[in-house]
């Protein structure tokens, strides 16, 4: 199946010119930390740094709670701390599914790239 792969992938870059198979060759699949990297870059970095320092709070908060769930004298303190917990934690969970959500919309937006570049290259090759 790897070799009707690359083949197919060899048929493509024959067809286009030299800067369309540079462009098809860096929409390649990407490792995870080139994913993550991937991040950083656009119009919505700064949403993401934000996002992350937010997150390094929340876990600094969650910690808090839980220290001092451990040192609360009655239960009504217990549960505010664990509830404090919880809605930290809860809050790094749905940050870090935004992210994976995020790196997922890269990686589509890459291969809707990829079909429209072949797209194009049969185009042409047809109305050759």
């Amino acid at each position: 199946m790897k070799t009707k792969k690359e083949d197919i992938d060899q048929l493509i870059k024959e067809t286009l010119t030299k800067e369309e198979a540079k462009f098809y060759d860096s929409l390649e699949e990407q490792s995870v930390f080139a994913m993550i990297a991937g991040l950083y870059k656009g119009k919505n970095v700064w949403f993401t740094v934000v996002m992350h320092i937010v997150n390094i709070i929340a876990f600094a908060f969650a910690i808090y709670c839980t220290i001092e769930a451990f040192n609360a004298e009655t239960t009504r303190g217990l549960v505010l701390w664990l509830g404090g917990f919880f809605i930290s934690f809860t809050t790094m969970c749905m940050i870090k599914i935004y992210a994976w959500l995020q790196l997922h919309r890269n990686a589509l937006t890459r291969e809707i790239k990829r079909l429209e570049l072949q797209v194009s290259s049969l185009a042409s090759k047809i109305s050759e």
